[in-house]
């Protein structure tokens, strides 16, 4: 296809595709798709190589959110059956990621529910990121905790901070349908004072909450202009309980397809399978390697992932393999720019990169969370949270015999009843 032909060749050299090329990408057929995934894959082994990036998600705070996502399990009024219980104290965090470090993660992010923090809060989050600094050397740490104010960025990356996440979503243009509580400007007010704090932004988006192809490309789009260096791909958990429970519309092909054509868009960007990949992809998931270069380990905030084992066999049967702690994430052009503050340059890039997304800015970047099971629309404790509490988890649905095409899989989300907030091991 001359199409896929011109997405290659404009991968290779960082040149930004149309959007009408970015929506044909979505429009192909699945009879083209594995053409769709051999493309993208080169532009993937360029700047990659065949390393997989392992993130691990501490919710560290979960649930009780005065925010109206309609994604999000822990949004104001859910009903969702999830854990819910106040900040963890640091050793309790970082005895959590230490679990994910054990499996072979290299960055854990620390996420947790809520508007944003307080400024107490971020003298919580600072005190965790000491610890798990101090017990895990080498690990890098993300911070997602919803919308900062004035300063913050700043205490959060010298506290040792190496990225901050905060994810656009979905389009400018409907974002008002799916929150009322803030606003998408606020979304990336937050991203740009990470970055100009000197932290690696991290900022990607939810697929599935019932968009438009011009939605999907425009977010991708705006985000390249923002230029994170991780782009994190959710594909929404319709969790009951919620506004967006009955929107089933993915299926394992169109993920792929969304997939690609983030890829084409930001070539020498972490690209991370962020949430809801074992729900959508299901036994696609190893297809979704050749797009990819970073997935989360084991359970997400609210939602049971796949076991640790079998990511670590996925990605070994697929042929590729984890990343290991020395290895530089992004592409060399990328790298001396976060080390450097500046842009980066033209230069050829390494197949041995960092954690990234955009195409200037700053470095690594925590995957996305919002639709992986529960994260909160901007994540972060606001206020002084209620006393620490387990609510009912509530068991899923049983597994159907047999599930007509399109129809809902409840059977495929699961309650995170375990890890971070309860007394049993996590699965990593």
């Amino acid at each position: 296809m001359d199409l896929l032909n011109t997405l290659v060749d404009k991968g290779l050299r960082r040149e930004l595709p149309t959007r009408e090329e970015a929506l044909a990408v979505l429009a192909t057929s699945d009879d083209d798709l594995l053409d769709v995934v051999a493309a993208a894959g080169k532009v993937r082994r360029q700047w990659f190589g065949r390393r997989v990036k392992l993130n691990y998600l501490v919710n560290l705070k979960s649930g009780l959110c005065p925010e109206d996502c309609s994604y999000c399990s822990q949004r104001l009024g859910s009903k969702a059956g999830i854990l819910k219980y106040t900040w963890l104290k640091p050793d309790e965090a970082s005895k959590a990621a230490a679990a994910g470090v054990a499996g072979g993660a290299k960055r854990v992010c620390l996420v947790a529910s809520g508007r944003g923090p307080t400024d107490r809060d971020v003298d919580r989050v600072t005190k965790t990121i000491e610890a798990i600094k101090e017990q895990n050397e080498g690990v890098e740490v993300c911070a997602c905790l919803g919308l900062l104010s004035d300063g913050q960025a700043d205490r959060l990356r010298s506290a040792g901070a190496d990225a901050y996440n905060h994810n656009l979503n979905t389009s400018e243009e409907t974002y008002g349908a799916i929150t009322t509580t803030h606003t998408y400007a606020d979304r990336v007010e937050t991203v740009q004072q990470a970055q100009a704090a000197g932290l690696s932004a991290c900022s990607g988006l939810i697929a599935g909450m019932g968009e438009s192809d011009k939605d999907l490309v425009d977010v991708v789009f705006a985000l390249r202009d923002l230029d994170p260096d991780s782009v994190p791909v959710n594909f929404l958990i319709p969790f009951e309980g919620t506004p967006l429970a009955k929107e089933w519309n993915l299926t394992p092909q169109r993920c792929v397809r969304i997939l690609a054509m983030v890829r084409f868009v930001c070539p020498d960007v972490e690209v991370r399978l962020a949430g809801g990949r074992e729900v959508h992809l299901r036994s696609m998931q190893p297809l979704a390697l050749h797009l990819v270069n970073s997935i989360f380990l084991g359970d997400y905030l609210t939602s049971e992932g796949q076991a640790g084992q079998a990511d670590l066999d996925m990605i070994a049967d697929a042929g590729f393999e984890v990343e290991g702690q020395g290895t530089t994430t992004l592409p060399r052009h990328r790298a001396d720019a976060l080390s450097g503050g500046g842009c980066g340059s033209q230069g050829a890039a390494e197949a041995s990169g960092a954690t990234g997304c955009g195409s200037h800015g700053g470095g690594g970047g925590c995957g996305s969370h919002e639709a992986s099971g529960g994260g909160c629309g901007p994540c972060g404790g606001h206020g002084e949270p209620e006393p620490a509490t387990v609510a009912d988890a509530g068991a899923g649905v049983p597994a159907r015999e047999s599930v007509p095409a399109g129809a809902a899989r409840t059977d495929l989300v699961a309650v995170r009843r375990r890890g971070a907030g309860t007394d049993l091991a996590p699965n990593a």
